[in-house]
C-alpha cells in the first residue's frame, strides 16, 4: 500500500453494508453511509460510483468470526461479496470485524446521551462499523 493511501472499508450485512472511507496518513476513518444489499443482490453501481469518487488504493472488508475465533456463519456471504468486489479491479484485504458494531452501537449512544446526537438508525450503526473497520486496518500497517 502506498504511504499517502486510500482505503473503502465495508461492513458487510444482509440488508445493508456500511461503507467508510480512511487514510493511511491520519491513521483515521469517517462513514460514508450505506449500500444496499437486497434479495436482488448488492448495489456494485452505487460501490462502483463510490470508488469512482474516492479512488481508493485498497478496499477492506470486516471478516466476521465469533467470540472465540472461529468461523461465522456470515463468512460465505462476505467471501462472495469479496469475490463480487474483483469486477472493481481494485485490491481487497480483510480485517477481523468482531465487536465492530457493538463498538460502533455504544459510541453513538454515548453520542445521543450527551446530546451530540439524535435518534440513531441502523444505517448510522453500519456505516461507524465501517469506521472501525477501516480504523482496525489502518492501525495494523
Amino acid at each position: 500500500m502506498p504511504a499517502a493511501a486510500t482505503i473503502l472499508a465495508f461492513d458487510f450485512g444482509l440488508r445493508r453494508i456500511g461503507v467508510a472511507i480512511g487514510q493511511s496518513v491520519t491513521r483515521s476513518a469517517s462513514p460514508l453511509g450505506v449500500v444496499a444489499n437486497r434479495e436482488s443482490g448488492v448495489d456494485h453501481d452505487a460501490i462502483a460510483a463510490l470508488i469512482r469518487e474516492w479512488q481508493p488504493d485498497l478496499l477492506v472488508v470486516g471478516m466476521p468470526a465469533h467470540a472465540d475465533g472461529s468461523a461465522s456463519a456470515m463468512q460465505e456471504p462476505v467471501r462472495a461479496f469479496i469475490e463480487e468486489l474483483g469486477r472493481h479491479a481494485v485490491p481487497v484485504e480483510t480485517v477481523d470485524e468482531r465487536y465492530t458494531s457493538v463498538e460502533a452501537e455504544r459510541v453513538l449512544k454515548e453520542a445521543r446521551a450527551s446530546g451530540t446526537r439524535g435518534r440513531i438508525a441502523k444505517e448510522q450503526i453500519d456505516s461507524a462499523a465501517a469506521v472501525f473497520i477501516a480504523e482496525r486496518y489502518l492501525a495494523s500497517e
